[in-house]
Order: C-alpha cells, then structure tokens, then sequence
C-alpha cells in the first residue's frame, strides 16, 4: 500500500493537470474567483483554473453571424411586409458580455428583431426597396450603440429579403409598365421633333434649289425600280398641280 504523502502528492498532481486549460487564439477566459471576477480575462494559450475556487466563462472574440427570423411589418403607407435580415457582430469586451447580460447572443438576437420592426415601420415602400444600403447603414448604427453597454460590436447588418403581398407585387408590376410606356412616348416624341427638324432643314434646301425635288423623284423612282415588283409609278410634278391652281384661282378671279 501506498505511504500517504504519496497518496497527496498524486491528488496533488492531478490537481494540478485539472486546473491547466487551453484557449484558443480567438477565446478568452473571464475568471471568477470566490464570485468576484478578476480585473483581466486570461487568454489565450496556457492557463491555470484552480476549481472550486476559481470558474471559467470562455467567451469567442470572433465574428458571430445572427440570423434574424421574418419580421411582420407595416411600413408608414400601410403596406404589411415580411423582412428578414442578417446581423453580423463580435464581442469586444469579454467581462462586459459576462457581467452586463445574462446571455448576449439571445439578448442580441431580440435587440435586433425589435430594432428592424422599428427601423423599417418608419419608412414607405419604395423607400425599403431603394435605399436597401441607407437602412442597414441606420440599422447597424442604431444597433451598435444598444450593444455597446455589453462590450458588443456589431460590424455589419443587411436586410436580406422583402416579400411583398400579392396585390402589391401586381400594382408594381402595372406602375413599372406604366412607367416603360411613359419612357417610350417620350422616346417617340423626341424622335419625331428631330425628325421634324431635319425635314425642316431639308425643306429649306429644296426651296432654294427647286431642281433638288426632281432628283428626289428620280431617285425614289430609282429605289423602286431595284426591287423586282410589277409597280408602275408614275412621277407627278407639284409644279403642275401648282400651275392648275393658279389657272382655277385666276379664272375665278
């Protein structure tokens, strides 16, 4: 049988392997000591946690990414939509996240479900659908400085998706066609005023040189004449018709 300083000396030095942890690079150990937590975390690599008088909170100083469930929402028109979102955060201050709440990823997770329901009901429709980059900016500002107090930092937040009531989906596809037709009109509009223009200028040539319309006649006779068809054209002058009118209005005269 073993002596008995032997017996302590194995309890001892099972102890002692019992209190060595490891933490990783992105970890840190919050200790709490007789219940009062020490001044500092510990972490990471090699440290000594002499239980039961000591207890460890290993607190991830990575990025965490937050899934925000669909938000029944109605904008300030009127319009009820389901919004989800993502919010990516990381805890800055381990013993802020201990102390100040009791579990700061669920704490985070309903900071950040309110704050989209609040957020997003205070702008319209086109707004939410437009300035997608405006609102997360907002959101993620407003966020952090909730988190702040419990040593979180939220990096980034995007609204991910916007479902739309049906009857909506359909009155924004009939204003976006609306709004294509309109585009088209003026497209037309604009056309047609400079083609104006041009015959316009065109005019003004052939008045001051009234040979100009004779070639024309030649030349459209020329066009036509090209395509192989059975139509006979015959090139009516306006001078003619101009001197006819000049007779009938003498005659009257």
């Amino acid at each position: 049988m073993l002596p008995v300083p032997m017996i302590v000396l194995f309890i001892l030095i099972l102890y002692l392997l019992s209190a060595i942890k490891i933490l990783n690079e992105y970890e840190r150990g919050v200790i709490f000591r007789l219940g009062r937590v020490l001044p500092k975390p510990k972490g990471p690599g090699f440290i000594l946690v002499f239980q039961p008088i000591d207890r460890m909170v290993r607190v991830s100083l990575r990025i965490e990414t937050l899934d925000v469930p669909p938000q029944d929402i109605v904008t300030r028109d009127n319009v009820t939509v389901k919004v989800n979102a993502v919010v990516f955060f990381r805890v800055v201050d381990p013993q802020k996240a201990v102390l100040e709440v009791s579990n700061y990823l669920y704490a985070t997770s309903q900071l950040a479900q309110t704050t989209l329901r609040s957020i997003l009901g205070e702008v319209e429709l086109d707004e939410l659908l437009s300035q997608r980059e405006k609102l997360n900016m907002r959101l993620q500002s407003v966020l952090d400085q909730d988190t702040d107090p419990w040593g979180v930092k939220v990096v980034k937040v995007e609204v991910k998706q916007v479902d739309l009531p049906d009857t909506m989906v359909r009155a924004i596809a009939r204003q976006a066609e609306a709004e294509r037709e309109r585009r088209a009109k003026i497209i037309h509009a604009e056309g047609e005023y400079a083609a104006a223009e041009k015959l316009a200028m065109a005019a003004s040539v052939i008045q001051k040189e009234p040979v100009a319309i004779q070639l024309r006649y030649l030349q459209t006779l020329i066009e036509i004449g090209s395509e192989k068809n059975t139509t006979v054209v015959f090139p009516l002058p306006i001078d003619i018709i101009s001197g006819v009118k000049s007779a009938l209005e003498a005659r009257k005269d």
